[in-house]
């Protein structure tokens, strides 16, 4: 972990973080809209390309006044929480504004969940109305626990497509006007979203996100370029939190955001190039694709990474003739840490950089006192706009915050494994946390346990990550059958059957096994370290359910 990078350099580059901490601006979500409207007018804002969708500034304003006045005509304002279930469509970005200049909550519902999943996430945030695309109605339909759910005249749904009783989005957008909604008195530390992310303890968990959390981040990764882009893309659905923090980076810079439909690995390095993108996160599946000859003839100035190896960053620069730019994030701290731009010989050192703006960290050891360089453990954040908490889960609080010995700002303990130099760059080695990633999903195991453990057949189960040359991990789930029940009365088409019907497609395990019994600790809990310890390939007998066979 040798760097090239002077301490002078190093106290350079912490200077210039500071003088960006000092520019940035606090404020608000819908001023900030307001204000780069009056700035930039009629420059090109969003670009939806594949529905023929645009919107200037000034436009983009205008129509988020008119959805926002169309919100309170149904009685939506300050602190009410909406749940928002639309595919990537230019109604989403304008929404998400019209939202902020109401003071209302933003709860954001992945479009592939179950009806099991959006009654959780509906009801545990307290949702009081739905905005949801009719592509999504059948889903809506079908969740049992109806109380969980806004009533039939709080559900919102655009293209005239309603159903009884339902309101038609449209149409009541239609009647409102397009000057600024009534003031609805709040400030940067009021909440703006309930952002539901994956943990360690079963159903996603809702992240208390400020407007100040959003502009803060947004301002930390428009200050994390070297060059200035003008054209950005996104391509992740628009209830994650990127294409979020993306929408607000363009808007610091004065860009245009350029949205895709949604990731497709054989699309995506077609539209950078198509529409002249000057910047984008990159998924590291898509670099994984067939090189063509004008890979390197992009208007690429930089891609934003998180958790490259040094190797891929190499094919990358000498494929593209692009640096990727590292980062460590999650959705409770924003942007962490950086790979600042002037560090241009760090790009494939591996390192994630140096804390970001407003980010401080340190590495803990399992009792909680500070490691020595060089020595691995739990990476501790704190600093202005983190997560404010978790909606409605005190005990989640109280595992992740850590007072300060300094009296200053608690730590958030982000569960996953670092490793620092003397310098202060930092390389994430590992996760503590329970964890399938997936693509770019992350799954958490116990979720998908307390699902299959739901059928009555089943004693335990334990879910593994498979490491996958295509997605980076597949999940495979360890199944002991109760006493006295055989695999042909439980097979695992049938566990398979059971998990779609139950979890989103891309939590569904890929690969079933059966085990007599489990390791287990003193206390009870498998081991799953010793579960697959000395393993070489954990798809070996194991039923696949992609290839419908035992492998």
């Amino acid at each position: 972990m040798k760097t090239s990078i002077t301490t002078a350099a190093l106290a350079a580059e912490r200077a210039r973080i500071r003088g960006l901490e000092q520019s940035f601006v606090t404020t608000t979500i819908g001023d900030f809209c307001r204000a780069r409207a009056t700035e930039l007018g009629d420059r090109l804002f969003i670009d939806v390309f594949d529905r023929g969708e645009t919107a200037t500034y000034a436009q983009a304003d205008r129509a988020s006044n008119q959805i926002a006045s169309a919100l309170a005509s149904l009685g939506i304002g300050k602190g009410d929480r909406v749940a928002v279930m639309l595919p990537n469509r230019i109604l989403y970005p304008l929404l998400f504004l019209a939202l902020a200049k109401l003071g209302a909550i933003h709860v954001p519902v992945n479009t592939r969940y179950t009806p099991r999943e959006v009654a959780y996430v509906a009801g545990d945030s307290g949702a009081t109305a739905f905005v949801i695309d009719p592509t999504h109605l059948d889903t809506l339909a079908a969740v049992e626990e109806h109380d969980r759910v806004p009533p039939a005249g709080r559900i919102l749904v655009p293209d005239g497509m309603q159903r009884p009783g339902m309101v038609d989005f449209d149409a009541l957008v239609a009647q409102a006007t397009d000057g600024p909604p009534p003031e609805p008195g709040i400030g940067p530390n009021d909440l703006m979203n309930i952002q539901y992310t994956s943990g360690t303890t079963g159903f996603p968990k809702g992240c208390m996100l400020s407007h100040d959390y959003w502009l803060v981040l947004a301002q930390a990764a428009a200050g994390w370029d070297g060059e200035r882009p003008n054209r950005l893309l996104t391509a992740q659905p628009f209830f994650y939190m990127d294409p979020q923090w993306h929408l607000l980076k363009t808007m610091v810079l004065g860009g245009t955001l350029l949205i895709a439909p949604q990731l497709s690995s054989s699309r995506f390095i077609g539209w950078v190039k198509q529409h002249g993108v000057e910047w984008c996160q990159f998924p590291i599946l898509m670099t994984r694709q067939p090189e063509a000859v004008d890979d390197s003839a992009t208007a690429l100035k930089q891609v934003a990474t998180f958790g490259w190896d040094g190797e891929t960053c190499r094919v990358f620069r000498k494929r593209f003739g692009v640096r990727a730019r590292e980062g460590f994030g999650m959705t409770e701290i924003g942007l962490g840490i950086l790979m600042p731009p002037t560090f241009e010989a760090m790009y494939d050192s591996g390192s994630v950089g140096i804390d970001a703006p407003f980010r401080e960290t340190t590495i803990r050891d399992e009792s909680g006192l500070p490691v020595r360089p060089g020595q691995r453990g739990e990476l501790w954040v704190r600093g202005r706009g983190l997560l404010q908490g978790y909606w409605n889960r005190p005990d989640a609080d109280a595992d992740v915050f850590r007072s300060a010995e300094d009296g200053g700002p608690r730590w958030f303990r982000t569960g996953d494994l670092f490793e620092g130099d003397e310098l202060g760059f930092l390389w994430l080695v590992g996760r503590l946390k329970d964890m399938i990633r997936r693509s770019s999903e992350n799954i958490a195991a116990r979720e998908v346990e307390a699902v299959i453990r739901e059928l009555p057949q089943i004693e335990d189960c334990a879910a593994v990550p498979v490491p996958d040359p295509m997605r980076g991990e597949e999940v495979k789930i360890y199944i002991q059958l109760k006493p006295g029940v055989s695999q042909s009365e439980l097979p695992p088409q049938a566990i398979r059957d059971h998990a779609r019907h139950n979890l989103a497609a891309f939590k569904v395990p890929r690969f079933y096994a059966y085990v007599e019994s489990f390791p287990r600790t003193v206390s009870n809990k498998i081991e799953k370290r010793n579960l697959v310890a000395g393993v070489s390939d954990l798809r070996a007998d194991a039923w696949d359910a992609e290839a419908d066979t035992r492998r």
